[in-house]
C-alpha cells in the first residue's frame, strides 16, 4: 500500500514488500513487512507532500511546503487560539432533533456525533485571548459539513446575547457548507435570527470580529460570517454564497482561478485582512486590546 503511495516521489523512503517462502515465512535475508500505525502521516491536499502528523500539528496544521491551511476541528481551533485556562462552554448539551421527520436524518445525526465527538457543528463559550476576555463561537466542518441548523443558529444567537448582556467582545470562527436542508425553513430562519442579534449587539457598540476559514458558503456566508466590524480570513480560505459551478452556469462565463479565495475577496473589498494561522492568536489579542475598554464596550 505504502509502496504505491510513495512511488512517484523518490525522495521518500519506500517500504519493501514481504516475500514469503514455501512455509509462509519470510525468506532468509528478507526484511519483514512493518505495520504502519494509522494516522502516522498526512498528505497535503494542495501539493501532495507527505508529512508526519506530529510535525504537522506542531505547525498548526499548515503544510510546511506550500503553506496550505488544513481544516481544523472546533476543539483544535479553541486550543490554538484561546488561553489555556478559563474557557467556559455554553449550551454543551444542546442537540438537534428531527422536527420535519426528514428520511434518515435522525440516523445521520447519530453518525455525525460518533464521528466528530460533537453534539452539533458549533462550540460556543467564554474565555480569553492573551488575557483579553471574549465570547467565541467556533464552527466545525467535521460535523455535517458545518451546516447550520436550528441548534447552530440558537447557540450562536445565545452567545451573541451573552456578549451583549456582559458587554464583552465577540469572535465567530466560521466554516460551513451552508444551511442544513434536512431542517428546511427552520434552518434558513437562523440567518435572520443571528443577524438580528448582531444588529442589537452593534447598536450598543459591541466589537464583533468575524474569522472566515475554509470553506464558508451558503447561508452562513450570507449572514453572520460577513457582518463583522472586522472581517478576517485565513490564507486560501474559500468563501461565498453559491459555488463556482453554479455561478459559471448562471452567467455563462469562466471565473478567475482564484475566485472566492480569501486573497480574491481581500482585493475586491470583502475582507479587512488575511492572516496566517501562526499569527492569528496574536492579531486577535491586539485587536481586542485596541478596541475594547475596561468595563466593557
Amino acid at each position: 500500500m505504502f509502496k504505491d503511495l510513495f512511488q512517484k516521489k523518490r525522495k521518500y523512503a519506500t517500504i519493501p514488500s514481504e516475500r514469503l517462502g514455501t512455509a509462509g515465512q519470510p525468506q532468509e535475508g528478507e526484511r519483514p513487512k512493518r505495520e504502519i500505525p494509522e494516522g502516522l502521516m498526512n498528505k497535503c491536499a494542495k501539493c501532495g507532500t507527505i508529512q508526519y502528523s506530529k510535525e504537522l500539528e506542531k505547525n498548526l496544521k499548515v503544510c510546511q511546503e506550500c503553506g496550505h491551511h488544513m481544516r481544523l476541528s472546533a476543539v483544535e481551533r479553541i486550543a490554538m487560539t484561546l488561553d489555556e485556562t478559563g474557557f467556559e462552554e455554553f449550551d454543551a448539551e444542546m442537540i438537534s432533533v428531527d422536527p420535519l421527520k426528514f428520511p434518515g436524518y435522525a440516523a445521520k445525526l447519530e453518525q455525525q456525533k460518533m464521528k466528530s465527538g460533537l453534539h452539533d457543528a458549533v462550540i460556543t463559550g467564554q474565555g480569553s485571548i492573551l488575557g483579553q476576555p471574549v465570547v467565541v463561537a467556533v464552527m466545525s466542518f467535521d460535523f455535517f459539513t458545518g451546516s447550520m441548523g436550528s441548534v447552530v443558529g440558537e447557540k450562536i444567537t445565545r452567545a451573541i446575547e451573552f456578549a451583549t448582556d456582559k458587554r464583552l467582545p465577540l469572535i465567530i470562527f466560521s466554516t460551513s457548507g451552508g444551511a442544513r436542508m434536512q431542517e428546511s425553513i427552520l434552518s434558513l430562519m437562523q440567518m435572520a435570527k443571528t443577524s438580528a442579534a448582531l444588529s442589537r449587539f452593534n447598536e450598543l457598540g459591541g466589537l464583533y470580529i468575524s474569522v472566515i476559514t475554509d470553506p464558508t458558503t451558503g447561508g452562513v456566508s450570507a449572514s453572520f460570517a460577513t457582518l463583522g466590524d472586522i472581517n478576517i480570513a485565513e490564507p486560501g480560505a474559500v468563501f461565498g454564497f453559491a459555488g463556482r459551478i453554479v455561478i459559471e452556469q448562471t452567467i455563462r462565463q469562466k471565473l478567475p482561478d482564484d475566485f472566492q479565495t480569501a486573497e480574491f475577496n481581500l482585493a475586491h473589498g470583502q475582507l479587512d485582512m488575511v492572516i496566517h494561522r501562526k499569527d492569528m492568536r496574536s492579531m486577535l489579542g491586539k485587536l481586542l486590546e485596541m478596541h475594547t475598554v475596561k468595563g466593557g464596550f
